[in-house]
C-alpha cells in the first residue's frame, strides 16, 4: 500500500513538474509572439503612412532588397522583382506626394505565425485611391500574404503575394 501511494505520489509529481515545464513554454512562446506581433503592426503602420504620404523611399526601405512580388488577382498573372514592382508604384507615390491623389491602405489579419526572425501573415488589405477632384480611382480588398525576415533588428518583406479580390463581407468578418 505504501508503495502504491509511494508510486502514485512520483507519477503525480512528475505530472505536475511537466505541466509547469510547459506552461512557461507557453508563456515564453506567447511572450514571443507578443513582441513579435507589435513589431509587425509597427511595420504594416509604417506602410499606411507611407503609402497615405506619398513617402516613395520609406515604402521601398519596407522591403528587402531580393524581394519578390506574386499578383494573382487578374486575368494577368506574374511575378516581379521588387525592383521592377516599385518602378511600377513609383508615379503613383509621386501623385500622392504632389496632392494630385489621396491614397489609403489598411490591414486586417487571418493568421500570423512566425518566430523572433521569421514571419508569415495572411490577410486582407483595403485600397483606396481619390483623385483631387474626389474621383474614387481605385476602391477594394485583396486577400494577400506576406513573407518576413527581420535583419539587422529591421522587418522586411521577402515576399508580397496579392492572391485575390476580396469582398466587403470578408473584410468586415477580420475585424
Amino acid at each position: 500500500m505504501k508503495r502504491m501511494i509511494l508510486r502514485s505520489f512520483f507519477v503525480l509529481f512528475a505530472c505536475m513538474v511537466t505541466t509547469i515545464a510547459t506552461c512557461q513554454t507557453n508563456k515564453s512562446v506567447t511572450s514571443a509572439d507578443s513582441i513579435r506581433i507589435a513589431e509587425l503592426n509597427q511595420f504594416w503602420k509604417e506602410v499606411s503612412r507611407t503609402v497615405r504620404e506619398g513617402d516613395f523611399e520609406g515604402y521601398k526601405a519596407t522591403y528587402h532588397d531580393d524581394a519578390v512580388c506574386v499578383f494573382t488577382t487578374g486575368k494577368n498573372k506574374y511575378s516581379n522583382s521588387i525592383a521592377v514592382q516599385l518602378g511600377l508604384w513609383k508615379p503613383g507615390f509621386a501623385n500622392t506626394k504632389a496632392g494630385k491623389t489621396k491614397d489609403n491602405v489598411e490591414f486586417r489579419f487571418s493568421q500570423r505565425v512566425g518566430d523572433s526572425n521569421t514571419a508569415h501573415e495572411t490577410g486582407i488589405f483595403y485600397f483606396t485611391s481619390v483623385d483631387s477632384n474626389g474621383k474614387v480611382l481605385a476602391k477594394g480588398g485583396v486577400h494577400f500574404e506576406n513573407l518576413f525576415v527581420k535583419r539587422n533588428g529591421k522587418w522586411e518583406t521577402l515576399m508580397e503575394y496579392q492572391k485575390s479580390k476580396a469582398t466587403q463581407e470578408e473584410w468586415d468578418a477580420l475585424l
